[in-house]
């Protein structure tokens, strides 16, 4: 489960967003955090196919603090894996660009001043001991941030970049960047390509509907996918994330997994023992199974494949590990 912390300068609507992503309230003074399931229509299709007992959704938890910008606010978002900034971009004063300038800015006087006590004492232990490789890593990120440039943009080798995320570096973490627009409305002029357009007091509202109830109100305003499964899609692509599944007669489950990994590592993510003891995985695509039937029918037309410690999963495969511990 991925950790996203919800980001913005006061009445950008961010604990508004809270609200709509994750159908609960935003209480001031603590923080507020909620864990919702992750939309995807294919686990309850193969729970049918395979008559499955239950249906587990991949799951993302949501952090909002309240006054995010203090000091205690930053803290709490540097235990994150991503970001998503809220900008307000609604009424006739809004400058979306430089609220987001602004929390850029927040955000880089942050990472300097946990460099910099790091520094601090990295040349201290370095005087008697190994430190020179930290000291090193903090020097060139001090180096970026005095540019008031995002450490994500410096190029950090591995090494380099296990050291800053040791400090939780906020200009380290993927942003998402959300444009908390009027109802209906297209992403202004001046964010970043990728930006998403929410109204988040609609989305807010819609909230408590049912399901069609909600998408026919969203339609009204020509909004086809709901505000939770964009947010959702752009932190995925955002954490290079992909989505496999397991099913059968107890269980169908959705996992998450960095793209790129092996299938012993995916096994990983179900236990650690399908890993260690891992054999092989037997691997049918989500559309194969369900133009098959079932996971019987797929096999029986030759759509599983026998996949070995090599095989690099892909978006939408369907395993079963075979491991031996």
């Amino acid at each position: 489960m991925k950790d996203v912390g919800i980001v913005g300068v006061p009445y950008s609507g961010k604990s508004t967003l809270f609200t709509a992503l994750t159908r609960s309230g935003a209480a001031g003074g603590r923080s507020n955090v909620a864990v919702v399931q992750v939309p995807d229509e294919r686990v309850e299709v193969l729970a049918r196919l395979e008559s499955s007992r239950r249906s587990v959704h991949a799951q993302v938890r949501f952090v909002d603090v309240p006054g995010g910008l203090t000091a205690q606010g930053l803290a709490e978002y540097r235990q994150t894996d991503a970001l998503c900034i809220v900008v307000r971009a609604f009424g006739p004063d809004a400058e979306p660009a430089r609220e987001l300038a602004t929390v850029a800015s927040e955000l880089v006087l942050a990472d300097l001043a946990s460099v910099e006590g790091g520094l601090t004492r990295a040349r201290k232990r370095a005087r008697s001991g190994d430190a020179g490789a930290e000291v090193a890593a903090l020097e060139k990120a001090q180096a970026l941030l005095e540019d008031e440039r995002l450490l994500r943009d410096g190029g950090f080798d591995d090494p380099e970049l296990k050291v800053l995320r040791g400090y939780g570096a906020l200009t380290l973490k993927p942003w998402i960047v959300v444009a908390n627009v009027g109802e209906g409305e297209p992403p202004p002029p001046g964010l970043p390509p990728d930006s998403l357009a929410v109204s988040a007091a609609l989305e807010a509202e819609v909230a408590g509907m049912e399901a069609d109830e909600a998408a026919e109100l969203l339609a009204g305003f020509g909004i086809e996918q709901p505000g939770l499964e964009r947010v959702i899609a752009s932190c995925y692509r955002a954490l290079d994330l992909i989505t496999f599944l397991t099913t059968g007669e107890d269980e169908t489950r959705a996992w998450e997994v960095r793209r790129g990994a092996t299938a012993p590592e995916a096994a990983g993510v179900i236990h650690s023992d399908l890993q260690r003891g891992f054999i092989r995985a037997e691997v049918v695509s989500y559309d194969d199974l369900v133009a098959h039937g079932g996971w019987d029918a797929a096999k029986a037309a030759g759509r599983l494949r026998v996949e070995g410690k090599d095989y690099v999963v892909q978006e939408g495969d369907v395993l079963h590990v075979r491991f031996a511990v």
